[in-house]
């Protein structure tokens, strides 16, 4: 009995250790680890690359991650206020793309990707190598960041100085302790930083051994109940008007359309992104009431749930006109309601889902804003 009880528990911890593996920070006045990764400008860096600065600032930050959103526009001061001192900088991206959850990116436009890292840097004008370690994480294993943005300042013999925050709160106006900045004039005029370490505050690190974790989240979702109901004309005038107090996406469909069904899964990956917030996600299949099975199935297949309605008459044209007087009854048609009705985006044809989420991002902050942006007035 005694062996029957040990070998689960045994096992369980087997699992949640390789879930909780620690990756210890760098210690203060250890060398730089070398590195040898691929820029979002086509060029691969190494510390080779900074030889001649007379401090290096490493910056582990990251896309997807709102804290790390928020001292973008402070990384790219501190490197211009630094920049003819001799300081220089480079930011990397520790996260293993494959390990973050899709409810994880409810406050971004984009995700942990090398692509994404190269739109962000151009939108952001990044004026500073901007490094992927996502696919490896080989040398976010040597210098051990705790979260994004994570700070690591070597001195000229490339010893490290300071690591920690860069200061002391996410919304920029209500900083007092610059850690950073001080640690940069300190060790420039050949003072000791007046902090050398400080706890950081921001999302988690996604090692790669969170991708199994992603997986099993997956699989949860999954097996998450698919439903469909008929709609009539005045089902679709409420749908329109929006009084659900969320920003509604509404996107109409059919089973025979292509691009509808090229872009499907997409949709629904964008419910999982946003749900979490006051968000909504309605689809509509444009088909008549005796397939509804037909579009049950298909729902089904792409585990579609969300909110799911079928035209619920067989005259169209009532139904069209009372979901978007303004929809030429092309497929796909996609629109993005406010919470007063009006429609922030309209879409017929295949949608682009970067514009897509640059619209439901600063929509959604309106209703539900990160708690680390300013208090929306």
């Amino acid at each position: 009995m005694r062996s029957t009880l040990i070998l689960p528990l045994l096992l369980a911890t087997a699992l949640h250790a390789a879930e909780t593996t620690e990756h210890p920070t760098l210690p203060l006045g250890s060398p730089a680890p070398e590195f040898s990764l691929p820029g979002v400008d086509g060029r691969t860096y190494s510390l080779k690359d900074f030889a001649t600065a007379k401090v290096l600032v490493v910056i582990f930050t990251s896309v997807h991650c709102p804290t790390a959103q928020a001292y973008e526009g402070r990384i790219n001061q501190l490197a211009a206020d630094y920049r003819s001192r001799g300081v220089a900088f480079v930011a990397i991206n520790p996260n293993n793309p494959d390990a973050v959850r899709l409810d994880e990116q409810g406050f971004t436009d984009l995700d942990d990707t090398f692509e994404s890292m190269k739109i962000r840097a151009t939108d952001r004008q990044f004026t500073y190598p901007f490094l992927d370690d996502g696919p490896t994480e080989t040398v976010a294993r040597q210098y051990g960041p705790a979260a994004t943005p994570h700070v690591f300042i070597f001195d000229e013999a490339r010893r490290l100085r300071f690591q920690g925050r860069i200061d002391d709160s996410e919304r920029e106006a209500l900083a007092r302790n610059h850690d950073t900045r001080n640690a940069l004039d300190a060790l420039l005029a050949g003072r000791e930083p007046p902090v050398t370490a400080t706890k950081v505050f921001g999302c988690s690190i996604k090692w790669t051994e969170k991708a199994e974790s992603n997986r099993r989240w997956r699989e949860q979702v999954r097996k998450e109940p698919v439903a469909i109901e008929s709609a009539d004309a005045a089902a679709l005038r409420e749908l329109r008007a929006n009084h659900s107090g969320k920003i509604r996406v509404v996107n109409v469909w059919a089973t025979w359309c292509g691009p509808c069904v090229a872009e499907f899964d997409q949709l629904i990956e964008t419910n999982l992104i946003y749900r979490n917030r006051d968000f909504e996600l309605v689809t509509v299949a444009a088909q008549f009431p005796d397939e509804k099975a037909k579009v049950l199935k298909f729902l089904q297949q792409h585990h579609a749930s969300t909110r799911n309605l079928l035209f619920g008459e067989t005259d169209k044209y009532p139904l069209m006109a009372a979901l978007d007087s303004e929809w030429s009854g092309a497929l796909p048609h996609t629109l993005v309601i406010g919470v007063d009705g009006t429609v922030l985006y309209r879409q017929t044809g295949e949608l682009d889902f970067l514009q897509l989420r640059r619209v439901l991002v600063p929509a959604l902050d309106t209703l539900t804003p990160w708690a680390g942006l300013s208090p929306i007035k």
